[in-house]
C-alpha cells in the first residue's frame, strides 16, 4: 500500500452522454490505449472538507482523497491517491469511524492518450457519462497545458456544454 506522496493535479470534465458508441470509436480513432472495463463501487465517506472515497475495483482500488470546485467545465482537482489492496480491513474502518455519505456504482471503460485519462462510466442510477482527465503527477506539465490538453479532448469527443456537470456521481446521487 502506498499513498502518493504530494498531491498530484488533474484538469478535469464529467460530462452527461447518450453517444458512448461514438465517443469510443473517436477515441480508438486516436488511438487511445484500451485499459479494460472495471466494474467500479466507490464509497464516498462523510468528512469536513473535500472528498474521501473508497474504490473498489477490478482495476482500480484506491482510498482517493480530493479537492474541486463544483463549476461546469474544465476543473482543477488536487488529488491523493492510497493504494488499497483488496479485501483489507480499511473500508470497515472508514465506514466505523466516519460513516458513509454515499456509494455509487458504475461500470467504467478506461482509456490512455498520453497523460490523458478518458472514462465511458455507465452510473447505476444515473445513466451514461465521459470523462476526461488531463494528469499531471510530478508538477512537470502545469495548470495551463493540461486545461489546454482537457479542451482539445473537449472539443474533439464533441461534448456540448449543456452536458457537463459541476459535480461528483456521488452529489447527483444525493440531490
Amino acid at each position: 500500500m502506498k499513498l502518493s506522496a504530494l498531491p498530484h493535479i488533474n484538469i478535469e470534465i464529467k460530462a452527461r452522454t447518450t453517444e458512448p458508441d461514438r465517443i469510443r470509436e473517436i477515441l480508438k480513432t486516436n488511438n487511445a490505449d484500451f485499459i479494460g472495463v472495471d466494474h467500479q463501487v466507490d464509497t464516498y465517506f462523510k468528512v469536513a472538507t473535500g472528498r474521501l472515497k473508497l474504490r473498489e475495483g477490478n482495476i482500480e482500488n484506491h482510498l482517493i482523497y480530493y479537492e474541486r470546485e463544483n463549476t461546469g467545465g474544465p476543473k482543477k482537482s488536487s488529488v491523493m491517491l492510497y493504494k488499497n489492496n483488496p479485501g483489507s480491513n480499511l473500508k470497515a474502518i472508514l465506514i466505523k469511524s466516519l460513516g458513509v455519505l454515499a456509494v455509487v456504482d458504475k461500470q467504467r471503460e478506461i482509456y490512455f492518450i498520453k497523460n490523458v485519462k478518458f472514462h465511458l462510466d455507465n452510473v447505476a442510477g444515473l445513466g451514461s457519462f465521459v470523462e476526461i482527465e488531463a494528469i499531471d503527477k510530478d508538477g512537470s506539465i502545469g495548470n495551463e497545458k493540461l486545461l489546454e490538453r482537457c479542451n482539445y479532448y473537449l472539443n474533439l469527443l464533441l461534448i456540448s456544454k449543456k452536458d457537463l456537470l459541476a459535480t461528483s456521481y456521488s452529489d447527483l446521487l444525493l440531490h
